[in-house]
């Protein structure tokens, strides 16, 4: 059974009302939400219009106000030129996949980071170890073997007596 979009409703007063925990939420609340990739949608609670977009937009506006902001004056000023021009259509997809081939990308890096030094710099450390061990008791049994002397070949004949 496939799940329902969650819904939360805006209500004049600004406050976020998160329908499938019969609770009020904040901001903050809906940004873990996106976080945890949870398939929601903004609704205003009197007239039902969808107000995802701008309670994203506000959100992403609060997150660039404080520490290191992602999106530039320029970055944002060349986005603004879009509005209004015979591209502005294609400028969103666009947007969209060029995010999704960076975030594969970065995906793959960390996958190939994770083969390349394992799980921890301890388990690197232990396969390293296990490794030289197992060399050093090769050469010990090497050695061992061309160390030993072979066992004398006993002649089985028999002496005649006359």
């Amino acid at each position: 059974m496939a799940k329902m979009k969650r819904t939360i409703k805006k209500y004049p007063n600004r406050r976020l009302y998160d329908t499938e925990i019969s609770s009020y939420i904040t901001l903050e609340e809906v940004r873990q939400l996106v976080l945890d990739n949870e398939d929601f949608e903004v609704r205003d609670a009197k007239s039902g219009d969808d107000l995802t977009r701008s309670v994203l937009l506000q959100i992403i506006s609060e997150h660039e106000d404080t520490g290191q902001p992602m999106l530039s004056p320029q970055l944002l000023s060349q986005i603004i030129r879009f509005y209004g021009d015979s591209l502005q259509g294609f400028m969103g997809p666009y947007l969209e996949r060029s995010l999704q081939v960076f975030l594969d990308q970065q995906t793959q890096f960390r996958s190939q980071l994770n083969n390349l030094m394992g799980q921890t710099p301890w388990t690197m450390l232990n396969d390293l170890t296990e490794r030289n061990m197992a060399a050093f008791q090769a050469l010990q049994k090497g050695l061992l073997d061309t160390t030993s002397p072979t066992p004398a070949k006993s002649s089985s004949g028999s002496k005649k007596s006359g």
